[in-house]
């Protein structure tokens, strides 16, 4: 035998017999010595004692490739672990950061003798349309409301036909299912195989907008171009209890829910996405709070009503007025 041969090239028709020795290893390996000794001279070519101990060579070979195997892997997956914990330190102090320069911005800025003028016109006309609005029983908001309504019969026509999310925001497909979170994405694919899954099993091939994931000598499971691009270095993937795979894609664009893996498969709706189910609990903090103001900010614009942000502008200068009556405010304004 070559020693340049490929270890691999029998994988295919040895993992077809493995698939239908229902009593695993011991069978397979009943197989491979009965056919041994009905259709060679392993047994008396050379004797017994030679060949026991070629076996027992070639077991301690192959055991101390996995164990070499073993080790290798353990490694990979404590420099993985690492690299995550310091992706989530490099977060943390980046949105730290980014509060801090938050916090530091002037809350009351002084205005010019025009800007004051300007400012008082403003609230002056804000103060009489909103009577207005109220002396007819109509106003502003429920017009936008109604458009808001009359846009989702539409967008729900479009949709019309795409899948339902499921629990984790993704979709349970017919080979694998996936769940998301505006950070990432998980991919779950179980194989039905008669033996414990290895990496060297499978292949994974993770790009910055393609996916390929099956069997080896199988066709694939997932195979085309992702929704979105995702960050090679940063995704991973390992095999839970020897018979599924785990992947773990960290998204690109952050600030988006996928519809779908790869661009060949069914849509599922992003409008039924319902974040409080899916992993904003396993966020720390500041994260979680800084996406709950982005999704209720979002609402608020869709129907045209004010901002977290603008709302508590709003409600700091309508209390400044009411504590302070003998005041003039045209000098000033809270931004």
């Amino acid at each position: 035998m070559s020693g340049t041969a490929d270890p691999e090239r029998f994988d295919g028709m040895l993992l077809a017999m493995a698939q239908q020795c229902e009593g695993g290893v011991q069978e397979l390996l009943d197989v491979f010595f009965g056919f041994l000794a009905r259709k060679t001279d392993f047994y008396t070519g050379a004797g017994v004692d030679p060949a026991m101990k070629m076996v027992i060579a070639k077991f301690e070979q192959h055991e101390k490739l996995v164990a070499e195997r073993l080790k290798k892997e353990k490694e990979e997956k404590e420099a993985e672990e690492k690299r995550r914990k310091e992706r989530i330190a490099k977060k943390k102090a980046e949105e730290e950061k980014e509060r801090s320069k938050v916090e530091e911005e002037p809350k009351i800025k002084e205005l010019t003798e025009e800007e004051a003028e300007q400012l008082e016109q403003d609230l002056k006309k804000e103060k009489e349309n909103s009577s207005s609005n109220i002396a007819n029983g109509t106003g502003d908001v429920e017009s936008k409301l109604e458009k808001a309504a009359s846009d989702d019969e539409e967008e729900d026509e479009k949709d019309k036909g795409k899948l339902k999310p499921n629990v984790g925001n993704g979709a349970d497909m017919a080979n694998y299912s996936w769940t998301q979170t505006l950070q990432e994405v998980e991919i779950k694919v179980p194989f039905q195989v008669g033996f414990p899954l290895k990496s060297r099993d499978l292949v994974v091939n993770i790009e910055k907008k393609k996916l390929c994931v099956g069997l080896k000598g199988h066709p694939p499971v997932i195979n085309g171009t992702m929704y979105n691009e995702v960050k090679v270095d940063e995704s991973t993937w390992c095999i839970v209890d020897s018979k599924m795979l785990l992947i773990n894609l960290e998204k690109v664009n952050q600030m988006e829910w996928w519809s779908r893996i790869v661009t060949t498969e069914p849509e599922i709706n992003t409008k039924k996405v319902q974040p409080e189910n899916s992993k904003l609990s396993d966020l720390d903090g500041e994260t979680r709070s800084m996406v709950e103001k982005m999704m209720y900010d979002q609402r608020q614009k869709e129907l045209g009503l004010p901002t977290s942000d603008e709302q508590k502008k709003q409600d700091v200068l309508k209390k400044f007025m009411e504590q302070h009556p003998e005041m003039d405010f045209s000098k000033c304004k809270f931004s």
